[in-house]
């Protein structure tokens, strides 16, 4: 399953909207005005589905994940890394990213590829497309996604 990934262009908070391969939105995402960064993630039909929130006064940025309000796992930036790398408490999977943080590769606890993400470039805003192994695993890796999105955007304010 792949799904693109765009950022809005014109948004007091951060916005975006997730598209299918047929350009219909399966996913619409809401920043929160909020101390750190804090995204509702919404279906279609506007029933909310998770959040990914920033937790606070952490050495390095780390972001809860919640489905629903079930929380479900977090995600922070490998400290010493010349390639950008997350830990997840999430199923065993773990992200690893290109030099210049253009593209991801997540794997599963036994090294399968749940998703590979790629940053397409000359774009007006962040757009990423997202090849998922499962369709089951969709909402899952879009919440990761959107955790490393924010955290690159911390890191570029700074």
């Amino acid at each position: 399953m792949k799904l693109l990934f765009k950022q809005r262009l014109f948004s007091w908070l951060d916005s975006y909207d997730i598209y299918d391969e047929n350009e219909q939105t399966v996913y619409v995402v809401k920043g929160q005005l909020a101390i750190g960064h804090c995204l509702n993630i919404f279906d279609a039909a506007g029933d909310q589905l998770g959040t990914v929130r920033q937790k606070l006064l952490t050495w390095m940025p780390k972001y809860e994940i919640y489905e629903k309000e079930q929380y479900i796992g977090c995600i922070s930036r490998e400290a010493f890394s010349f390639r950008p790398r997350y830990d997840i408490d999430f199923n065993g999977w773990h992200i690893e990213g290109s030099f210049m943080e253009w593209d991801y590769t997540i794997t599963g606890a036994n090294g399968e590829r749940i998703a590979t993400i790629s940053k397409q470039l000359f774009r007006m805003t962040d757009t990423y497309v997202l090849d998922i192994a499962r369709i089951e695993d969709a909402l899952h890796v879009l919440m990761f996604v959107l955790a490393i999105d924010a955290e690159k955007c911390s890191r570029d304010q700074n």
